[in-house]
């Protein structure tokens, strides 16, 4: 970790928050929104603050677990307990009922199993799922994970990481083979990953399950990026590849849709 280069983190944000309590929720808000680990410095330059201020402030959030220290001493990410949170807040959300209205009927239109996924870390987490009514199927649950390097909506949400931090993922992670087409190459995944961001999808091609394809699209985002994609599975005997791609603007158009029940609650906040 030593060799470690120092993000850049753009232009000048205030801390806002009337009391301490506020002030580290702002900036963990701000820690947040990175894809790249920070130091002190970098916040000083980033908000303006004192670095003692910003140095206690640190040292409260790592305290609690929702920030970590790398092994150089210098270099910060988010912590192991931040990142439940989020899952736990995806995983119990209030829209659960609207999305899975989305993810059931995807299902009966393309006759296949739906799920709605997010990243944490190294792994996929299956936020929803539908199956489909066939008696053949692979039975998942939310809450399963899968491993980011062998899963389509991992290499999607994935193709959009910043050279850095891909490089950082697929370096420092376990690639292990699930089957024989599970690649483990990190120049061949990052090569992949550059595809799949040039044609909006992802397709897993037997790459966790030995007999199971799957193609994921993202639920675009209000920033332009996204950790959450819809993706439909499928058991090899019923669907290839090229099925798969065919049904793309149904899978693209149930991503859409999930969308706009953000932009819903969006527009009530405001009103």
């Amino acid at each position: 970790m030593d060799n470690l280069a120092e993000p850049g983190l753009g232009a000048e944000l205030s801390l806002v928050g009337e009391t301490p309590a506020l002030r580290l929720i702002s900036l963990l808000e701000l820690i947040s929104t990175r894809d790249e680990i920070f130091t002190l410095q970098s916040l000083v330059v980033q908000t303006g603050l004192p670095k003692p201020t910003l140095h206690r402030m640190l040292q409260q959030l790592e305290g609690a677990g929702l920030i970590t220290r790398h092994s150089d001493g210098r270099h910060y990410g988010t912590g192991a307990r931040l990142r439940r949170m989020a899952e736990d807040i995806l995983l119990n959300d209030t829209r659960h009922g609207a999305r899975r209205a989305i993810l059931a009927q995807l299902a009966e239109d393309v006759e296949e199993s739906c799920n709605l996924t997010t990243v944490a870390g190294s792994d996929v987490i299956y936020l929803d799922r539908v199956e489909t009514q066939h008696p053949l199927r692979v039975h998942l649950e939310a809450g399963a994970r899968v491993p980011i390097h062998a899963s389509a909506s991992g290499k999607m949400i994935m193709s959009q990481y910043g050279e850095t931090q891909r490089r950082r993922l697929l370096a420092g992670s376990q690639l292990p083979a699930f089957t024989p087409h599970t690649m483990t190459d990190p120049d061949r995944i990052d090569a992949e990953l550059t595809e799949i961001r040039e044609q909006g999808f992802a397709v897993d091609r037997q790459e966790y399950l030995d007999g199971l394809v799957c193609l994921a699209v993202l639920v675009p985002g209000e920033a332009g990026r996204s950790n959450q994609c819809v993706a439909i599975q499928a058991p090899v005997l019923r669907k290839s590849e090229d099925d798969l791609v065919a049904l793309l603007p149904l899978v693209q158009a149930a991503a859409e849709k999930i969308s706009r029940i953000d932009d819903i609650d969006r527009s009530t906040e405001i009103a």
